[in-house]
């Protein structure tokens, strides 16, 4: 009956239980909206790609693989949902960019027969000791492979070596921060893991969250011989709670090392109190958000106008479409809990039988089409040939010009406007780094991850010892000169801080110019690593050292509590000001790193900042800001993340102008974590003034929303006799984004 609509422009048919389209879905020819988001749909109807007039089309949650011959041709659509389906042609990574990549990937399928390879992501973490290397080491020996560490495809390796017969194996070294390497684990299926190996090291915190990524396995691994019950959040809950968030719905396996130290009956006790309390604390959080659905239910089913009528209403003033929003966000993280497979398997490295186990128990959960549908994705030849290109013996260096790449790619058969989407698949694939919006890094293509790593290793690396043998490896350096060398690392892991020509020191056998340097400093910059505290807006240094900031090493500096902080002018006499702060809550977990990152992220809007390790003060313009971080004081309480400014009432609206792109700036930094539950408030400013320790909040929504007419003031519920301003809850315009909004 649908189709007899010809004229219809709208059409809204989520969870519908919908598992077909009608062929004739061309019929629509008017068709600008289409809404077909969490059904049962396999496959989309050939005749979808003649809606030309389509600009909005959701997909997401259904069971489609495959996208129509001629998808591309959509040229119009702005409003592209297509995640949580098990696409294999064209990939997920390519469905996840849009249309014209969509259309890039097919014209080149046309161009180029398709090719299949199989390679999946490994992953391994857990704790420092829990035996990362160890059961790396012996999977890979178990196949008589010799490791490829520090490379991504085999034949690209200088191995380093196995570890020796099976009565040394105790004996092998804890790995040193990040690794990479490639394991064939079935050479007659052609079945590669691209094995990553996590520090177990807190350092390495602000980098780690790169290499977690959807379509991966997960192993968690814990060192059974140390494993105690009241151990069990920092040995498992923490790494489940901090995958869950970055990857909703990853796959995980839990592996019990070390199975050999423990006696057959503390096995599997241990074991099994592992798997207890997984799932008490998988029921705690599942519990939690189903209370949250059910309070945003109960506010939907009030009239908006009484919402609106008293502070003291749940969701006060909130907007049915931005608790609509809200509860979709509860519902999407309540049907993406991690995907825990087994018990925990017990492994011990002297047990052939249990590497075997293991070893197989991979396999077949990689090879499961309903778990890793990615894993028979279909490629153009040309991208797989360019891949391998870009992975060959004799490309080592750190990087590729944009130039030797697009030359690679004529070997490949591509011309140079056809190089872009190839490179972009392969950096949201993980296969290599491309940033092709940003203005200097797009010139480049780094290729060689495993040396990249061995970067990103270096400034997660808290040893002074090790530094410093680093920075004095030159048997020419005097005395004199060793002495600063040495100021310089105690001062960086005070303070995070060190000149240029250091870091070249640090990064020598990595890099051979000033220029290399140059382009290893910004690609640190982009990741959140660090900024240059001295670089000058238009002109260069002149010659004058560079000196650069590590957020994450700041350890004891105080920032200047300069006197605008308390609210005084500089004759010490206070003056009537309002304070305007927006705080985030983490309930369940504050993304490790994310206060580093962040500190980087905000530095092209503040100048004159002051860093501490967990405060930030800074201007913006002349209006003062405070960014703070407090981690959580017990278990029942939440870590916060705070941005504040203030100034008169008359003049607030300088307040929201400072404030407004730094909450801009940690709203698209959280989007990186789709799985993490946060909530934002505006602290009531008269209950700040008071210095009340637990202000009112008003809901964060709120700043997505226009002020409401006619309001000019909201009584306090912590004081009935107080009134805000409205001016202090709602922005001049509502334009700050929302969390429910991502």
């Amino acid at each position: 009956a649908i189709l007899a609509l010809p004229s219809l422009e709208e059409l809204y048919l989520s969870r519908n239980q919908l598992t077909l389209l009608p062929p004739h879905l061309c019929q629509l020819r008017q068709l600008r909206t289409l809404w077909l988001d969490n059904n049962r749909i396999r496959y989309l109807p050939d005749s979808i790609v003649l809606l030309h007039s389509l600009e909005e089309l959701v997909l997401q949650g259904n069971q489609i693989a495959i996208l129509p011959e001629g998808f591309g041709q959509l040229s119009r659509i702005t409003l592209w949902k297509i995640k949580d389906n098990p696409l294999i042609q064209p990939p997920y990574e390519v469905c996840m960019k849009g249309i014209p990549y969509i259309a890039a990937y097919q014209q080149e399928l046309a161009h180029s027969q398709p090719a299949l390879k199989p390679r999946l992501k490994l992953v391994l973490m857990g704790l420092k000791d829990a035996g990362k290397t160890l059961l790396r080491r012996c999977l890979m020996e178990e196949d008589g492979q010799r490791e490829d560490v520090g490379s991504l495809e085999a034949g690209s390796a200088q191995p380093r070596g196995c570890p020796g017969q099976q009565q040394d194996i105790g004996r092998v070294p804890v790995g040193k921060g990040i690794e990479v390497m490639d394991w064939t684990a079935d050479a007659e299926r052609g079945l590669t893991f691209i094995v990553y190996e996590l520090a177990g090291d807190p350092s390495y915190d602000v980098i780690q969250s790169f290499f977690l990524s959807p379509g991966a396995l997960y192993v968690l691994v814990v060192n059974l011989s140390a494993y105690v019950p009241q151990r069990f959040y920092p040995s498992v809950g923490y790494f489940l709670h901090w995958l869950g968030s970055k990857v909703p719905h990853a796959v995980v396996c839990m592996v019990g090392t070390h199975a050999d130290l423990c006696a057959e009956r503390e096995l599997e006790e241990k074991c099994l109190d592992i798997h207890h309390q997984i799932a008490q604390q998988e029921k705690r959080d599942a519990e939690g958000l189903q209370n949250l659905v059910q309070q945003v239910d109960e506010a939907l089913g009030q009239d908006f106008d009484l919402r609106c009528s008293s502070p003291h209403a749940a969701f006060y003033g909130v907007s049915d479409k931005n608790l609509r929003r809200k509860k979709a966000q509860f519902q999407y993280l309540l049907n993406h809990r991690p995907q825990i497979l087994s018990p925990v398997l017990p492994f011990s490295c002297r047990d052939r039988c249990q590497v075997r186990r293991l070893r197989d128990k991979l396999l077949s959960v990689a090879e499961h089409r309903d778990i890793f549908p990615n894993l028979h994705r279909v490629l153009p030849k040309s991208w797989q040939v360019l891949e391998e290109l870009h992975f060959q013996p004799q490309a080592q260096q750190l990087w590729l010009s944009w130039w030797d790449s697009a030359r690679l790619g004529l070997q490949a058969g591509l011309t140079e406007d056809r190089l872009q989407s190839a490179l972009s698949y392969l950096h949201e694939s993980g296969k290599l780094l491309y940033f092709e919006e940003h203005l200097t890094l797009r010139e480049y293509v780094f290729h060689n991850l495993p040396r990249l790593i061995d970067i990103l290793n270096v400034f997660c690396q808290r040893d002074a010892t090790v530094l410093l043998q680093k920075l004095l490896s030159d048997t020419h350096i005097d005395e004199l000169r060793a002495t600063q060398l040495h100021h310089y690392v105690e001062g960086f892991l005070l303070h995070g801080l060190l000149p240029a020509h250091v870091i070249r020191l640090l990064l020598k056998p990595h890099i051979q110019s000033r220029e290399d340097l140059q382009l290893i400093l910004e690609l640190l910059e982009k990741m959140g690593l660090c900024y240059c505290v001295n670089k000058p807006k238009c002109k260069p240094l002149n010659g004058a050292a560079a000196w650069y900031k590590f957020p994450c090493y700041v350890k004891n500096e105080v920032p200047h509590a300069e006197a605008w902080i308390n609210g005084a002018n500089l004759s010490g006499q206070s003056f009537v000001v309002e304070q305007l702060q927006i705080e985030y809550s983490f309930p369940f977990i504050f993304p490790p790193g994310l206060f580093a990152r962040y500190s980087v992220q905000i530095n092209s809007h503040v100048v004159q900042r002051s860093d501490g390790k967990y405060q930030i003060y800074a201007y913006r313009g002349k209006v003062p800001v405070v960014v703070s971080y407090r981690p959580a004081r017990g278990t029942l309480q939440p870590d916060t993340l705070s941005i504040a400014s203030h100034a008169s009432l008359p003049n607030i609206w300088t307040a929201w102008q400072a404030i407004t792109p730094l909450v801009e700036e940690l709203n698209v930094l959280l989007q990186e974590w789709p799985g993490l539950y946060y909530t934002v408030h505006v602290l009531c400013s008269k209950c700040l003034k008071r210095g009340s320790p637990n202000p009112h909040t008003f809901p964060g929504e709120l700043l997505s929303q226009p002020r409401p007419e006619g309001l000019t003031e909201i009584i306090c519920p912590k004081n009935g006799s107080e009134r805000v301003n409205v001016a202090l809850v709602y922005p001049p315009t509502p334009t700050v984004i929302s969390p429910c909004s991502k």
